[in-house]
């Protein structure tokens, strides 16, 4: 301790917590109202006490705290009519260096709660892509199911595809259902030239050809297309031709495959 701060750390805790009374209370109170390093230690340990308070389980005051609070802050009465009246600070200037003391602990609270509500956030967007993620596994077993379930169904037809002449070489092999109005395309082909995309066709037994896909076959890669069709349908053929990128409304290309539905 100097002569200039003759008080200890401990003893601006002690304070705030009420627990320095007699002549160090008044003394500290006296020194404060001078000094603005001690005023923004006593500051500092009142954040202090307010975060030990907020870490502490939330107990219910008893009845006797708020009369003795109220006592605390209102002044005495005047004795006429039951009047009281608030006794002004006898310490203006040590009230406001507090106030001014805790402003940067209110704004380390202030940070705090942004910084809680990011991740809030941040957890919210998780959780959201899991369950979206969850969502697209559920579809694709769905799918796998169904399409094991066409394939060991007796009315199930095996299309096998051939290339056309001048195409380049390729091979598919259409799964077809009419009563489950379902099929899946299974097949390889060359890159598609840039500007261009392959399409496949069912072709009905009456009626325009019917799009069920547009794709870009990577080199030596495979294709597979699982498609929902008017349950029903006869399907006299499937055909792949190569369209515009993009794929059109009707066939306009070269017939790259073709496959006739026995």
């Amino acid at each position: 301790m100097t002569n200039e701060h003759p008080f200890r750390d401990e003893d601006f805790d002690l304070y705030a917590l009420g627990a320095l009374d007699g002549e160090e209370k008044r003394a500290l109170e006296a020194h404060v109202d001078t000094c603005d390093g001690c005023t923004e230690k006593l500051g500092q340990a009142y954040g202090r006490v307010a975060m030990i308070g907020l870490a502490a389980p939330q107990v219910p005051p008893s009845p006797g705290v708020k009369e003795q609070l109220m006592r605390q802050i209102v002044g005495t009465s005047t004795g006429r009519g039951g009047t009281f009246a608030v006794m002004p600070s006898k310490k203006p200037s040590t009230f406001s260096g507090w106030m001014w003391a805790l402003v940067p602990l209110a704004g380390g609270f202030a940070v705090a709660l942004v910084f809680l509500w990011l991740h809030t956030l941040q957890l919210d967007a998780q959780i959201d892509a899991l369950k979206a993620h969850e969502v697209e596994q559920e579809r694709t077993i769905a799918q796998e199911r169904e399409e094991i379930d066409m394939l060991g169904a007796k009315d199930t037809v095996v299309v096998s595809m051939s290339e056309q002449k001048q195409m380049p070489q390729g091979t598919a092999r259409v799964l077809y259902n009419s009563k489950r109005g379902m099929m899946v395309y299974n097949g390889a082909l060359p890159a598609a030239p840039a500007d261009k995309s392959y399409q496949l066709w069912a072709v009905p037994m009456e009626g325009a050809p019917i799009s069920v896909g547009v794709f870009e076959s990577m080199e030596g890669g495979a294709n597979r297309i699982m498609a929902k069709m008017p349950p029903g349908m006869q399907v006299k053929a499937f055909a792949v031709t190569l369209e515009p990128r993009g794929g059109m409304p009707a066939p306009t290309g070269p017939f790259v495959l073709m496959g006739p539905v026995s």
